[in-house]
C-alpha cells in the first residue's frame, strides 16, 4: 500500500490545496507514483472524467499536478450547494441526490465503506498518495462523522500536516488552538506545522515559530510565502471575484451569479494581453463591455430571479439591443432562451421566463447529462462568424435539455468522448448572442484567440499582435512554480521522514 500524508488547515482558504498540488508535483519530480486524495469535497467548480462521472475541480488540478489522469476516487463525495441548507450529493461520480444539511449527515456513516474503498483502490495503484482536509479538524460539532480531516486521517493511517494562514493574523491562535481542541490521539497524528501565505522578513518571524513548537510540541517544517501563481481556484474563495480591474482594449464582463460554478471556463480569456475579464454583480459594475458572459450556475432558475431582480437583466438586454456580444453556457445559456420549465421540481419548479434572447426552451429533467465532448464551430453568423470550423474541447454536465423554436445556426458540433462515439449538435446562436452547454469552450488558444480577435475587428481595432496562451503549458509552469517555491520553503528532508515514519 502507498504511503501517505495529510495536509489539513486550521481554517478554510489556509492554502491546503495549493500545498497538497505543490507536494504532489515534488513527489512527481523525485520519481514517485503519486495521487491526490479528498474523501468530501464542497464545490461548485466540477470536471467530468473520460468516464463521464463527476468530482471536484481541486483534485483535478492536483492530479495534472501529479501528471496523472483525473480520477473520482480522489475525490469520492462531492458536495454542490443548491441553496444555503442543502447540497446535491454526488458519489463516486453519480447523483445520490439532494440533500439538507441534517439529512446528510444522518447519511455520511453510510458511504464511509464507499470512501476506504475508493482510497484503498489507489493506495494499490501508487506509491505515495496525498490527502487534502476540508474546513478546520477543530470543528468540535462535527467530529462525531467526521470522514474528511482526521477521521480519514485515522482510516488512511496519514501523518498530518497543519497549515495556518498568516496573511490573515492569528496564525499562532489558529495553530494552537486548533491542537488544542483534538483528542491526544489526534494531536500524536500531527506531526509538523506549516505557516503559509507569508509576506515580510522571516527572521522576524522566528520567535513566535520557536514559542509556537514550544507551545504545541510539535515542529514547524516550513514557511511558505505568498505565492503568485495563477492555478485553479475553489469557488467563492478566489481573488478573482473581489479583483479591482481596470477596462482594458477587449473588456469582458462575466456575471457573477450568486451560484456560479465553473468560473475556470474564463481563464483563457483572462490571460490575453489587452483583455480585461470582470466579475460583476451590480448594474453598476457592468459598466459598457464588448462581451457579456452568463456564466454556469448550479441553480439556473434561482438565478435568472436574481438577474431579474438585481436589474442586470434588462441592462444585459440593453447591450444586446444595441449588438453587443452575449455569450451564455450551460445555466446561462439556459437562461438566454425563451422559457424554462421544471416539472420534475429539480430545481425551483414550474415554468419561468427565460431573458428571450434565443428562440429556445429548456426543460429540466431528473438525470444528469455528463460528458466529455471534442467538437468544432459551426457555420454561425454574428460577430463570431470567423470561428466557423475551429476545433474545441470540453465537457457538459447540466440537469435540463434545450431546444430551439425555429430553425437556428447550431453553434457548435460536438463528438462524446469515450463510451461509443456520438455526433450531436450542440447550442444555438442568433446575431450576437450565443449559447453552449460545453464547458471549456475557450480553452484552446485558437478559440480564446479568435474571440478576442473578432470583437477587435468589430470595433475597429487592429488585431495582429494578440497573443493567447496555451493553457496546457501554462499549468505545467505553474505547477513546476509551486513545487520549485515549496522545494525553497518546507523542509523536505523533514516531510520525507514524517512520510516513512506514518504515524
Amino acid at each position: 500500500m502507498a504511503k501517505a500524508i495529510m495536509i489539513q488547515g486550521t481554517t478554510s482558504n489556509a492554502g491546503k490545496s495549493f500545498l497538497a498540488a505543490g507536494l504532489c508535483r515534488i513527489f512527481k519530480q523525485d520519481g514517485y507514483k503519486v495521487a491526490p486524495f479528498k474523501a468530501q469535497n464542497m464545490a461548485l467548480n466540477s470536471y467530468i472524467t473520460s468516464e463521464g462521472l463527476e468530482m471536484g475541480r481541486a483534485q483535478v488540478m492536483q492530479a495534472e499536478a501529479a501528471g496523472i489522469e483525473p480520477s473520482v476516487r480522489m475525490n469520492p463525495i462531492l458536495l454542490k450547494p443548491t441553496n444555503d441548507t442543502g447540497s446535491q450529493v454526488i458519489v463516486l461520480g453519480e447523483v445520490l441526490g439532494n440533500m439538507s444539511a441534517v439529512e446528510y449527515y444522518r447519511h455520511k456513516s453510510e458511504l464511509v465503506p464507499k470512501v476506504q474503498e475508493a482510497y484503498d483502490a489507489l493506495a494499490r495503484e501508487y506509491d505515495i498518495i496525498v490527502l487534502e482536509g476540508a474546513g478546520s479538524p477543530a470543528e468540535i460539532n462535527l467530529k462525531q462523522e467526521d470522514i474528511v480531516n482526521m477521521g480519514m486521517a485515522k482510516m488512511a493511517k496519514a501523518p498530518v500536516l497543519l497549515a495556518g494562514d498568516i496573511d490573515r493574523g492569528g496564525v499562532f491562535a489558529h495553530l494552537a488552538g486548533t491542537i488544542m481542541l483534538l483528542e491526544p490521539e489526534e494531536q500524536a497524528m500531527v506531526k509538523g506545522l506549516v505557516v503559509n501565505k507569508f509576506r515580510g522578513d522571516k527572521e522576524i518571524l522566528k520567535p513566535g515559530l520557536a514559542m509556537i513548537e514550544e507551545i504545541t510540541k510539535v515542529p514547524v517544517v516550513g514557511v511558505v510565502p505568498y505565492l503568485h501563481l495563477d492555478l485553479d481556484d475553489e469557488d467563492s474563495l478566489t481573488d478573482r471575484f473581489t479583483a479591482r480591474k481596470e477596462v482594458g482594449l477587449v473588456d469582458i464582463a462575466v456575471v457573477r451569479l450568486p451560484r456560479i460554478s465553473n468560473f475556470t471556463d474564463f481563464n483563457a480569456l483572462e490571460y490575453i494581453p489587452g483583455v480585461s475579464l470582470r466579475y460583476v454583480q451590480s448594474v453598476g459594475e457592468l459598466k459598457d463591455p464588448d462581451m457579456v458572459i452568463l456564466p454556469g450556475t448550479k441553480n439556473t432558475m434561482e438565478d435568472l430571479l436574481w438577474l431579474r431582480q438585481s436589474g442586470l437583466e434588462a441592462a444585459i438586454l440593453k447591450l444586446a439591443a444595441q449588438g453587443k456580444l452575449i455569450f451564455g453556457i450551460c445555466g446561462g445559456y439556459q437562461m438566454l432562451g425563451q422559457r424554462l420549465e421544471d416539472p420534475c421540481h429539480v430545481e425551483h419548479g414550474g415554468t419561468m421566463a427565460g431573458m428571450g434572447l434565443l428562440p429556445t426552451v429548456t426543460v429540466f429533467a431528473q438525470e444528469k447529462t455528463r460528458t466529455q465532448v471534442s467538437g468544432h464551430f459551426g457555420q454561425t453568423e454574428g460577430i463570431l462568424k470567423e470561428l466557423a470550423g475551429v476545433p474545441f474541447e470540453g465537457y457538459e454536465i447540466h440537469m435540463g435539455e434545450t431546444r430551439a423554436q425555429e430553425p437556428l445556426p447550431h453553434l457548435t458540433q460536438v463528438e462524446i468522448i469515450g463510451g461509443q462515439a456520438q455526433n450531436k449538435l450542440d447550442g444555438n446562436q442568433r446575431g450576437n448572442i450565443y449559447g453552449s452547454y460545453v464547458h471549456g469552450i475557450f480553452d484552446r488558444e485558437e478559440v480564446a484567440k479568435g474571440v478576442v480577435i473578432s470583437i477587435c475587428k468589430a470595433k475597429g481595432l487592429a488585431y495582429d499582435e494578440i497573443a493567447a496562451v496555451d493553457m496546457k503549458a501554462y499549468k505545467e509552469s505553474q505547477y513546476d512554480l509551486l513545487a520549485q517555491s515549496l522545494r525553497e520553503s518546507l523542509d523536505m528532508e523533514a516531510i520525507y521522514r514524517i512520510l516513512d515514519e506514518g504515524v
